[in-house]
C-alpha cells in the first residue's frame, strides 16, 4: 500500500530552513501532544538526532523483495519532489523514517513515513523541514515544547507465546541442535504483553527512554517505539559505518563488580564466539559494497544502564551506489538478530519461536533525499497496539551458542526488557 499520488501536478514539496539551536534543545518536547501514535517519528540520542509528526507521505509493503519496493519508491518521491534546502546536509530535505520487518513471511507491514514535520539538530546546528502533497508550499509551523504526556497508570504485564519456562525449553532444544552441528548460532526471541489503565502515549516513553538510556538510539516509527543500542549501518557521505553487538553480560549497579564482570565479558569464550559470527557476519556483507574495509581483531565492551555488550565498529567506503537503505537490506538479518548460517537459523526461530516477530529486530531509521541515513536494529522495543492504544508488546532476544545455558539466557532476555519495563513502570 502507497498513498504515493498517481502520475499528475501533485509532488512532495520539501522546505528546509536552519533554525536556532536553543529551539531545539530538547527534541523529544516539540512533538505536539495530540499526534497519533502512528503519525510520531523519532531517531535521537544525547539529544541530537532527528523528531517528526504528521504524514506527508507513507509507504507499506511486505515479502521478500520489501526492501527493493522500499528503495525504489522512495526513489520515485525523491526524483518528483521539489525541494528547498538551505543547509544541504545529512537529514536536511525530504525525510523518510522507516521501519521493516524482521521476516519476508511477516503479516507486519514494513513502513517508510514521510512526516509533514522534522525538526533536526546535529553538531551545533539545527533546522526545520516541512513536506507536503500537492503544489502548496508547506506551512511553516510554530515549535513550542509539549505539556508533558500523561502517564498511562499502573502496568499490568502477561506472557506473550510462550512463558518464560517455555521459552527456556526452546533454548536446550536449540543448544542440542547446535552441539549436534546443525548450526553453530541461533537468536532466539520471547515477547511480553504490557496494558496500562489509560492508553500509552509514544511521547510519553520517548521522554522516559532518552532520560534513562542517553547512550542509545531512541526511535519510533509506525507505533513501534524504543531504545536501541545497536547501529545497523550509517552512511554519510560515502563512509559506511556498523556497530556490531553480541555477548552480554547484566549489570549490578556497584562499579567495581560491574568493572570486574566487564573484563570476564571480555575473556568469555562463548560470548567471544557469539561475537565473532556477528562480526563476520556484518564484515562480509558490507564487503560486497566497498572498495575498503576496517574491521578491528578485538572487541570493546560497551556499558549501558542495565548490561554491557562486546561491540565492535565496523567501518568501509561505498563505492557501488547504494543508499543506506540498501545496505541495511543487505546486512539484514546479520548473526546478532538470526544465527549462522542464516538459512538454518532462520529455520529454527520459525520452529522454535512461536511468534511473528514483526518488526522487531528489523531495521529501523530513517534515510533522506540523497540515501545517506541511519538504520538500527529495532531492539530493546514494543510494538503499540492500534485497536488498544493502552496495550504494547515487549521484545526481547538472546543469543544461543553450543555453551549458552538456558537459565543464564532467560536471565539474559529479563535484563533486555527492562529498558522498556522500566520506561513503562519506574520513576525516572
Amino acid at each position: 500500500m502507497s498513498t504515493l499520488p498517481a502520475a499528475g501536478p501533485a509532488r512532495l514539496i520539501a522546505r528546509t530552513v536552519e533554525i536556532p539551536e536553543a529551539v531545539a534543545a530538547d527534541l523529544l518536547t516539540l512533538i505536539p501532544a495530540a499526534t497519533p501514535a502512528s503519525q510520531v517519528c523519532s531517531w535521537v540520542r544525547h539529544g541530537e538526532g532527528l523528531v517528526g509528526w504528521g504524514s506527508a507521505l507513507d509507504f507499506a509493503t511486505r515479502g521478500s523483495d520489501r526492501f527493493a519496493q522500499a528503495a525504489d519508491w522512495w526513489r520515485e518521491v525523491c526524483s518528483a519532489a521539489v525541494v528547498r534546502d538551505d543547509l544541504a546536509r545529512p537529514g536536511t530535505g525530504p525525510i523518510a523514517f522507516g521501519s521493516m520487518a524482521y521476516a519476508a513471511a511477516s503479516q507486519d507491514d514494513s513502513r517508510l513515513v514521510v512526516p509533514s514535520v522534522v525538526v533536526g539538530r546535529r553538531s551545533g546546528r539545527a533546522w526545520l523541514t516541512t513536506a507536503t502533497v500537492g503544489e502548496a508550499v508547506p506551512a511553516t509551523p510554530e515549535l513550542i515544547p509539549a505539556s508533558d504526556p500523561s502517564s498511562p497508570g499502573e502496568i499490568a504485564f502477561a506472557d506473550g507465546p510462550k512463558t518464560a519456562a517455555e521459552w527456556e525449553i526452546a533454548v536446550a532444544e536449540a543448544v542440542t541442535r547446535i552441539t549436534r552441528g546443525d548450526l553453530d548460532k541461533v537468536v532466539l526471541a520471547r515477547a511480553l504483553v504490557a496494558q496500562g489503565e489509560q492508553p500509552i502515549e509514544p511521547q510519553w516513553l520517548l521522554r522516559r527512554l532518552a532520560a534513562a538510556y542517553a547512550n542509545t538510539w531512541v526511535f519510533a516509527v509506525a507505533g513501534l517505539v524504543g531504545a536501541t543500542p545497536e547501529m545497523l549501518v550509517r552512511l554519510d557521505r560515502g563512509l559506511a559505518t556498523s556497530r556490531v553487538l553480541a555477548g552480554t553480560i547484566r549489570r549490578t549497579g556497584d562499579d567495581d563488580h560491574d568493572l570486574a564482570l566487564a573484563a570476564s565479558l571480555a575473556r568469555s569464550s562463548k560470548d567471544l564466539e557469539e561475537h565473532e559470527y556477528a562480526v563476520r557476519s556484518v564484515a562480509d556483507s558490507l564487503a560486497r559494497h566497498c572498495g575498503s574495509m576496517n574491521v578491528p581483531e578485538t572487541p570493546f565492551v560497551l556499558h549501558l544502564p542495565n548490561v554491557m555488550h562486546l561491540a565492535t565498529d565496523v567501518a568501509g567506503a561505498v563505492d557501488d551506489g547504494s543508499t543506506s537503505l540498501e545496505l541495511a537490506a543487505s546486512l539484514h538479518p546479520s548473526a546478532a538478530v538470526c544465527g549462522t548460517p542464516t538459512p538454518a537459523a532462520d529455520a529454527l526461530i520459525t520452529e522454535l519461536e512461536g511468534m511473528d516477530r514483526g518488526r522487531y529486530a528489523g531495521p529501523v531509521g530513517w534515510m533522506d533525499a540523497a540515501g545517506d541515513g541511519e538504520w538500527g536494529i529495532g531492539l530493546r522495543s514494543g510494538r503499540l497496539d492500534e485497536a488498544d492504544p493502552r496495550t504494547i508488546t515487549l521484545y526481547a532476544g538472546c543469543g544461543i551458542v553450543a555453551g549458552s545455558d538456558p537459565d543464564d539466557e532467560v536471565a539474559e532476555s529479563d535484563a533486555k526488557f527492562l529498558p522498556m519495563r522500566d520506561a513503562l513502570t519506574a520513576r525516572i
